[in-house]
């Protein structure tokens, strides 16, 4: 039976809007479904229930969470856009196929002759398919023109070539646009992997190299995803690019890790870029970690201090000289943190110095220094020249050994502000790490102002999220206590997402912190030599939050989700 008489005998639509319809298709052409569904007649949703009927195949609703990349690589981008098919999942020798017409029995053909394998089909809605589309075939079509225009071409880099002349090469002050892509098929790939990068929100790429795939993938608000999968055969020609970029990376050298920085335009927004190259039993390991300078958000108020430690912060690096110290483990957002607190001392009567590995981010107004440990210049030479220069507060990026903490205690108690970071675990334990570091412990206890410790945790997607039940099992398990959340509205991520979070349920990320200004109590206790559990319960007496606590508070007031609270905290 015709779709639309189906309609009309199923009393979906009348008899009037069916030739009112027909009448419209003679003129565009237009599918009839895609007819009605712009009329207003009809939903996707009940349209595709009969689209099912008629063909005869079942309708689905496949979600990107629901899609299994490796089955990806079976289909070129190109077909896959022209025949509108998308592979949701293979069984043995048959493969499920999403279509959007599945009486397209030429499409089928060429899906079959392509894989060699036996098709399946379903029906998916046309939005559905393009979404699909656009998320999973839009980067590796890009990829695909690559590959094609590389077809039989050689990418092996000598130091030769670069010396002639052969790849243009960036002087490292300049700045490369991203905006006049060239026609060099690599350097137009490695031009997207960064463009699509920075425009997905990424704070890391890594290209990774195994026996016989060549994998990319983006760390996305803190969690990695595989985006695509090149030609195996372009590793050393994408290796070699990004190395001729940074100017200063010996191309020829595949046997000893390399570092190096990329300064670039992206949209027209200066980027950074720093390089990190590694050899692999497999070949050359690449991790370019973005430094977006519109992206960095300055004003503390915007990180997610609650507003009771975000008085403590303030009220610690307002001080004329002290040591505040920021804890965390890598990627736990204190170089923000720090950046933030510079960017409120930066007047025209404070002097700043900072000394950094390597300086992240230029702050107009503030001197900043960054080491070479290849010459000897490490933080604690920086440091000692520092006192020199009648700085008024000084950030040293980590303090990593006993040399560089005591120098930055003695600044700290000669009438300088010390912001520096440590690794450790929590706000209380870091007075013991500065001790068995070799500080006496009356010098930590005349030094410090302020310790805070902090996580970030992702925030769920504000335009998808949706109400969710208190799971008790699941809370008892992560030793969370259910009558602090009782009354409040928790949300959980939308497995289906939307386009604002890239259909992933998140969105950006926010900090969780555990303030601990010290007191003249913890300054006698520390003197004392207490360990860490009574610095910790006479913190908790004063008013300190545990991290698991302040995440809490942002689940309360539907920022995050259980499980993301769970998987940031539950280390500690």
């Amino acid at each position: 039976m015709q779709l639309g008489r189906m309609l009309v005998n199923a009393g979906v639509i009348t008899e009037f809007q069916l030739q009112k319809a027909l009448e419209e298709q003679k003129k565009t052409s237009d599918k009839l479904g895609s007819i009605l569904i712009k009329l207003g007649y009809v939903k996707e949703e009940q349209l595709l229930k009969f689209l099912s009927l008629q063909f005869k195949v079942p309708a689905v609703s496949i979600e990107p969470q629901d899609v299994d990349p490796s089955i990806l690589s079976l289909i070129p981008p190109d077909l896959a856009h022209r025949c509108e098919v998308f592979p949701i999942r293979r069984k043995g020798r048959t493969l499920i196929l999403a279509m959007v017409n599945p009486a397209d029995f030429s499409a089928i053909d060429a899906i079959k002759f392509k894989t060699n394998l036996e098709v399946e089909p379903v029906i998916i809605s046309y939005s559905k398919m393009k979404m699909l589309l656009d998320k999973f075939y839009k980067i590796t079509k890009e990829v695909a023109k690559v590959e094609e225009e590389t077809s039989g071409e050689t990418f092996e880099l000598d130091e030769a070539e670069v010396d002639t002349g052969s790849v243009e090469v960036e002087e490292e002050e300049e700045e490369f646009d991203y905006s006049q892509a060239t026609s060099q098929p690599i350097i137009k790939l490695v031009n997207y992997l960064i463009t699509n990068a920075v425009r997905k929100r990424a704070s890391d790429i890594h290209i990774e190299p195994f026996e016989k795939v060549l994998r990319v993938r983006y760390r996305i608000d803190g969690v990695l995803q595989t985006v695509l999968e090149p030609k195996y055969s372009l590793k050393n020609a994408i290796v070699s690019r990004i190395k001729i970029m940074t100017g200063t990376m010996n191309v020829a050298e595949r046997r000893i890790p390399q570092d190096g920085r990329i300064k670039i335009k992206v949209d027209g927004n200066p980027i950074d870029l720093r390089v990190s190259i590694i050899p692999t039993i497999y070949g050359e390991k690449v991790v370019m970690r973005i430094l977006d300078k519109t992206a960095l958000m300055l004003d503390m108020t915007m990180l997610g201090f609650e507003p009771d430690n975000l008085e403590k912060f303030n009220a610690a690096i307002e001080k004329p000289f002290g040591l505040v110290l920021v804890t965390g483990p890598t990627g736990s957002g204190k170089s923000t943190t720090l950046y933030s607190a510079l960017a409120k001392l930066n007047k025209p009567e404070i002097q700043i110095l900072t000394v950094e590995d390597p300086v992240e981010y230029n702050i107009m107004g503030i001197n900043q220094v960054q080491v070479n440990e290849e010459i000897g210049f490490d933080f604690a030479m920086a440091l000692r020249a520092f006192l020199r220069q009648s700085p008024n507060v000084i950030l040293v990026g980590e303090i990593r050994d006993t040399e560089t903490a005591t120098i930055a205690i003695r600044a700290a108690l000669t009438g300088h502000l010390v912001l520096s970071t440590i690794h450790t675990n929590d706000a209380p334990s870091t007075v013991n790490r500065l001790i068995d570091m070799g500080i006496e412990p009356f010098l930590v206890s005349a030094s410090l102002n302020l310790i805070q410790a902090q996580r970030l945790m992702r925030k769920v997607c504000q335009k998808c999220k949706q109400p969710a039940e208190l799971d008790e099992k699941l809370l008892r398990e992560a030793d969370i206590d259910i009558n602090f959340l009782k009354g409040s509205t928790i949300y959980a991520a939308n497995p289906k997402g939307c386009p604002a979070c890239n259909f992933t349920g998140y969105k950006g990320r926010i900090a969780v912190t555990e303030v601990m200004p010290i007191s003249n109590t913890l300054r006698d206790m520390i003197l004392n030599r207490a360990n860490t559990d009574q610095i910790r319960e006479q913190a908790r007496k004063e008013g300190l939050r545990t991290l698991r606590e302040d995440a809490l508070i942002k689940l309360k007031r539907g920022l995050t989700t259980v499980e993301e609270v769970i998987r940031v905290t539950a280390a500690i």
